[in-house]
């Protein structure tokens, strides 16, 4: 991933993580998020409507920054380049899926949650990488004793990250950004709450500033 696009990450600190069921959620979810100062979204494919949410957030925001989330084969890579997506989040690595993203010039940025899966990163020459699941593979305490023998490194924690603790992550040197879907909850979305969501969203933003 370029330095460029990290540092613009580094800017936003959190990171919606959106999981869309429904394509006609795209567009308010992305003008909710624009509107009240965090125009970054990673949508995730969890769902059928991933691509066409992605596409539809792009040619309705064109300068919104938008990823890929859980991305787990070389279609799904292509389906995300095709819709506008800026780069590519996945839950693991997959060596497979890293190379696809390199041949076709797409930033990746695997999940690692141990010393071996770091080093098998740098070994493909990444060395900004998602922790994950954040809470669940010892929080805290892990990515400082990750960060500690890999100097090169910098993480972007997910799973399990909330209002309570980000901070406390992004106080961490090398913690660019963090996930979390605490402001953007599939239930409010499916819900249409975009009040509630445009209401978390600034709470988030000024949580952090």
């Amino acid at each position: 991933m370029s330095q460029a696009m990290i540092k613009l990450l580094q800017q936003f600190k959190v990171i919606p993580v959106i999981q869309i069921n429904k394509v006609e959620h795209a567009i308010p979810l992305a003008k909710v998020l624009v509107e009240n100062g965090l125009p970054v979204a990673e949508v995730t494919f969890r769902t059928e409507a991933a691509a066409d949410a992605i596409k539809a957030m792009r040619d309705a925001y064109p300068q919104m920054c938008i990823g890929a989330g859980t991305v787990l084969t070389p279609e799904q890579i292509t389906q995300a380049k095709d819709a506008g997506a800026e780069f590519i989040v996945a839950p693991g690595l997959n060596p497979n899926t890293v190379r696809r993203c390199q041949e076709i010039n797409m930033p990746i940025v695997p999940g690692v949650n141990s010393p071996s899966q770091v080093e098998q990163a740098l070994e493909l020459g990444l060395n900004f990488l998602k922790f994950f699941p954040a809470e669940a593979s010892g929080g805290i305490a892990m990515v400082k004793s990750l960060l500690a023998p890999y100097v090169d490194v910098s993480l972007m924690p997910t799973g399990g990250i909330g209002k309570n603790n980000v901070n406390d992550y992004l106080a961490i040197d090398r913690v660019v950004c963090c996930g979390g879907t605490w402001m953007v909850a599939p239930s409010l979305i499916e819900n249409e709450q975009w009040d509630e969501v445009g209401k978390l969203v600034r709470e988030a933003v000024e949580l952090v500033a």
